[in-house]
């Protein structure tokens, strides 16, 4: 069955590579982009919301350190699994320090990626169980409870899940089309108004009568949630 909650990026411009690593993917059930350059894979990187991008270091139109320099800079802290031919400790160390959280040498057997993957996806889902916090807006994933200072807060299941992801992208614009396609997870007309709804449903709930306002409109794009 496909797993159309759990969404991959490969970026990685060895054609093979990029196939090979995709169709194993997909037969674990996992849902695979590919982008062939470093250009597209920023662009797709910075408009989906992916769990886990895989990421190669030497790409054509822009390097795949460039690449993840840039992602960290727009506050996407997405789990990257770095790609490259090079072994050298310098070379990890410069990876690691530009904001990747792991790092595999070509070639590599697909079952060691597999388990690579396996390890950021968990890590990722663990630290999703952290109690997210924004100002005095606090979210408690695992409790399902939402605290603004000492005042607790009942939200519907959407507007959790609503929440839930403007804070875990706190301080990031998110656009009506990556909000619909994490929290609703369908096709949807570009002319709904479903996530201006739930946005004005929230702010009700969590900024109505409380300073400073946390959700802000950013004209034309979408949503942030900042303190300031």
């Amino acid at each position: 069955m496909i797993r159309t909650d759990v969404k991959i990026l490969i970026a990685e411009d060895e054609k093979k590579v990029a196939n090979f690593v995709k169709k194993g993917l997909q037969e674990e059930g996992y849902v695979v982009d590919l982008a062939s350059n470093g250009e597209d894979g920023l662009e797709l990187a910075t408009a989906t919301p992916y769990d886990l991008i895989i990421l190669d270091i030497y790409m054509p139109r822009l390097d795949g350190l460039t690449v993840l320099k840039k992602l960290r800079e727009e506050k996407i802290r997405t789990p990257v699994l770095l790609l490259t031919v090079r072994a050298t400790i310098e070379d990890k160390v410069l990876g690691l320090d530009s904001g990747a959280d792991d790092y595999l040498t070509k070639p590599f057997a697909f079952q060691e990626l597999l388990a690579r993957v396996r390890a950021l996806l968990r890590r990722q889902t663990e630290s999703g169980t952290n109690v997210f916090r924004v100002g005095d807006l606090s979210l408690d994933s695992v409790r399902r409870a939402v605290m603004r200072g000492t005042q607790r807060i009942d939200l519907s299941l959407k507007e959790f899940s609503l929440l839930e992801y403007l804070m875990q992208n706190a301080g990031r614009v998110l656009t009506r089309t990556m909000i619909i396609d994490h929290v609703w997870n369908y096709d949807f007309d570009n002319e709904t108004n479903v996530v201006d709804v739930y946005v004005n449903y929230l702010r009700k709930k969590i900024d109505s009568g409380y300073e400073p306002k946390l959700i802000h409109t950013v004209r034309g794009v979408g949503y942030v949630l900042k303190a300031d």
